[in-house]
């Protein structure tokens, strides 16, 4: 590169830049990699990624990715779905003394999940996470169709959640790592792909289960008339099997440019972008000079081993980051008050949700109509008005002197409100409107939560602060089963608990000091 001198013959500051220097000005306001969390080599040569892919612009490549990424999405909402509509007649069949150990073994094995894949991602790489989660959920969710007890449908319940878990964080983090900044919106619509999932799961349950699953009122529950769940279990793992695929047969998913060069593989990152760009195609102009330009003199670029990257990661977790997201008042009280917000959820939703028909079911019996057609008829009708609840959320959103804290705020506090007053149905039809009101206003909440918390919190502190809500999450979630098995499933007692964490999360949601409607994010 040329270099223009000053009047005393001396070449400037500003003429002494790198290429790969030049390539990271101006893009670091809208970069999320926490500065000063990493060694600084690291941190330019990410900028100059970032910018790269930018420059690629939102192309094929990026477009068949946004499909498959959405069968992540999907499978973080089939699946707890799935326990929940075989939790009835597994409960006729097995008669277990603690019911809603089911739900918390999938809850413990969600939770594991999202560790082990999230943390690990970052070791042995985005690619092979990104096709095992769906492969292992496959695999155990059709291998439980074969459980002889109900100790082992729990035990496979937690280790096809454990493939679960890992879906949003490892393909949240691929998407966003070749997604143009411009196009990080499209996170947000991803969404559908959780309220589709549910429609999906309930219009093959319902005759899977509705015609061949044992009456709530049978009381000689045997596995001849009761197999309806097992060939549900063997359907879902099937389309999940599909799924997996799909992603790994005709799609083809390239490891991560960030990961590769953090891995000291500068030129395999630099062969990634290109091919991306030749998918979609453009050209790219970056070179590995341009990351080379990043390295001091005298800098040796080698292999990070494991320990290395496990080290980054624990840098990047460090207290710092959870002081600065405490560090004034207004930031403290926001953090905390959504920190609580996201527990109050994480109680409240599983803690209804997860037992949803067998309180349709149970309530059904009292009004005459309990019939497990009626049951599952009732748990595709609730689904399907998820749908537009999870695109009103997208139009809310954006309504003047409303936003994100109004569309928040109100969603969550209905869906307490409707589920108080589920309690006073006196028939299934009643019950049955009720819980359709219910399932549109809390889609509207999710859809608004997912793409609100993140807005909320400084580039620099966002993946501590997400981290933060996440893990409040879901402990409170491990918590639901715990609470359902000493409040009767039977009464209004989780209803009522359950209504009540939703209205004072919506209440916690309109105190929030920060409104991000037509700002940008720090």
């Amino acid at each position: 590169m040329a270099q223009n001198t000053t009047e005393n013959g001396k070449t400037s500051n500003e003429d002494r830049r790198h290429p790969g220097e030049d390539a990271a000005i101006g893009i670091e306001d809208v970069s999320t990699i926490p500065k000063g969390t990493v060694d600084p080599v690291y941190e330019a040569k990410a900028r100059v990624l970032n910018k790269a892919i930018q420059d690629i612009s939102m192309g094929w490549y990026q477009w068949q990715l946004f499909i498959v990424v959405g069968f992540g999405w999907a499978s973080d909402n089939l699946w707890p779905i799935i326990t929940s509509l075989i939790f009835t007649p597994i409960l006729n069949e097995f008669h277990p003394a603690r019911a809603p150990l089911l739900s918390l073994a999938q809850n413990i094995g969600l939770l594991a999940g999202a560790m082990f894949w999230g943390f690990g991602c970052d070791v042995f790489g985005r690619r092979w996470a990104f096709n095992l989660t769906l492969g292992i959920t496959a695999v155990w969710g059709m291998i439980s169709a074969s459980a002889p007890n109900f100790a082992a449908i729990g035990v496979f319940a937690a280790l096809w959640s454990f493939g679960v878990g890992g879906n949003l964080p490892v393909d949240s983090a691929i998407f966003l790592e070749f997604l143009p900044a411009s196009h990080q919106y499209l996170l947000t619509i991803l969404s559908i792909d959780w309220a589709v999932a549910q429609v999906i799961a309930n219009l093959i349950g319902w005759p899977l289960l509705g015609y061949r699953t044992c009456q709530q009122t049978d009381t000689d529950c045997t596995r001849a008339k009761n197999m309806g769940w097992r060939y549900f279990m063997l359907a879902m793992g099937g389309l999940t099997l599909v799924m997996f695929a799909l992603r790994f047969f005709c799609f083809t998913i390239y490891e991560s440019p960030k990961y590769l060069m953090g891995k000291g593989l500068d030129g395999e990152a630099v062969r990634i972008v290109h091919e991306v760009a030749r998918r979609n195609k453009k050209t790219s102009e970056l070179s590995i000079e341009d990351l080379k330009a990043c390295e001091p003199e005298g800098y040796e670029n080698h292999r990070t081993n494991t320990s290395d990257v496990v080290k980054r990661k624990l840098e990047a977790v460090d207290l710092t980051h959870i002081r600065s997201l405490f560090a004034t008042g207004k930031l403290a009280y926001s953090t905390g008050a959504l920190m609580l917000v996201w527990a109050f959820i994480g109680l409240g939703y599983p803690l209804y949700n997860a037992f949803l028909p067998y309180i349709q079911s149970t309530r059904g019996v009292d009004f005459g109509d309990g019939s497990t057609y009626i049951t599952y008829r009732d748990s595709l009708i609730i689904a399907v008005l998820g749908v537009p609840g999870a695109l009103l959320g997208g139009l809310l959103v954006e309504l003047p002197h409303f936003g994100r804290r109004g569309a928040l705020s109100l969603s969550t506090i209905l869906t307490g409100i409707f589920l108080y007053c589920s309690t006073t149905a006196t028939s299934s039809s009643s019950l049955l409107g009720w819980n359709c009101a219910y399932n549109f206003t809390s889609n509207i909440m999710y859809a608004v939560l997912y793409a609100f918390t993140p807005e909320l919190f400084p580039t620099k502190d966002r993946g501590t602060g997400n981290a933060l809500t996440a893990t409040s999450n879901r402990i409170f979630g491990i918590m639901a089963p715990i609470v359902a098995m000493f409040a009767n499933l039977e009464t209004a007692a989780p209803v009522y608990t359950s209504g009540a964490l939703f209205i004072a999360a919506g209440l916690l949601v309109g105190t929030l000091p920060f409104e991000s409607r037509g700002k940008a994010s720090l």
